[in-house]
């Protein structure tokens, strides 16, 4: 009889872990449709392999997102670097992946038909970039705007979309993001744009777990995450993000992010 009890409970704790929805949210670099598409087959097909309900989520902006990390409203999250120094911390997430052989550079990019080369041409000009806290896109290019004496004024676009966009029509200058991003960019917008300086690369964006995601579940996802370049179906979804893979991550990871000191978020 007990024997019977223990497999009746071992068999609805297992149905609650399945039943329950995980939620994965992105970091809105780009708009919700194409964040969407770009993911939600990655998200789908990691459901698949994991035997999970996970469902994708994102916030209208990267401000709205930043508060919902605070918050603790996400499972799973794909967070960039500085995010995740700030809320590893509070409300506790940590890392579990991070993206193969790659390295964060931010970019700033002008149109391809501007007078403008280098960054010196910036000066007294209005900038785009998607947000205060977007890490390489804006922190890192934005302090070496500001060690080099470059006076400008930052317009905040809410996306790295929205800024290639505001570029490539002439509404400003020059502006903020990285090469995932433009490289991810349709071609017709691309071609109108060049990048004219790069910063050093560091550790990039975390997936994470939050600290109440059951440890067996987060143990599953973190290894169909290691695994997802094994087959064909997973390496054409990572080629959506320009990804080769993804390989396991710890905390450490990020202190070459820490190490830069950023109070943005504190």
């Amino acid at each position: 009889m007990k024997k019977f009890t223990y497999l009746a409970l071992l068999t609805l704790l297992s149905a609650s872990l399945h039943a329950e929805s995980i939620t994965f949210g992105v970091v809105p670099q780009h708009s919700a449709s194409k964040l969407a598409k770009q993911w939600a087959p990655i998200i789908e097909y990691l459901s698949e392999r994991t035997g999970q309900k996970i469902i994708f989520s994102t916030a209208s902006d990267i401000p709205t997102f930043e508060q919902r990390l605070k918050n603790g409203e996400y499972d799973l999250a794909y967070m960039n670097p500085y995010h995740y120094t700030v809320f590893s911390e509070l409300p506790g997430y940590k890392a579990i992946a991070k993206a193969k052989d790659k390295r964060l550079k931010g970019i700033i990019v002008v149109r391809k038909d501007s007078d403008i080369s280098k960054p010196e041409q910036l000066q007294n000009t209005e900038l785009a970039f998607p947000s205060p806290a977007a890490f390489a896109a804006t922190v890192l290019t934005q302090a070496y705007l500001k060690q080099s004496n470059i006076t400008f004024e930052p317009s905040y676009v809410s996306s790295h979309d929205s800024v290639y966009l505001a570029v490539a029509k002439g509404f400003f200058p020059a502006g903020g993001g990285i090469i995932r991003t433009y490289m991810a960019l349709p071609e017709e917008t691309r071609d109108q744009l060049t990048p004219i300086w790069t910063t050093k690369g560091y550790t990039p964006h975390a997936i994470a777990a939050h600290p109440n995601l059951n440890s067996n579940v987060k143990s599953i996802i973190q290894q169909a995450l290691i695994e997802f370049d094994d087959s064909p179906e997973g390496l054409a979804h990572l080629e959506k993000l320009k990804l080769k893979g993804f390989i396991s991550a710890q905390d450490s990871d990020w202190n070459d992010v820490r190490a830069l000191n950023i109070t943005l978020l504190d």
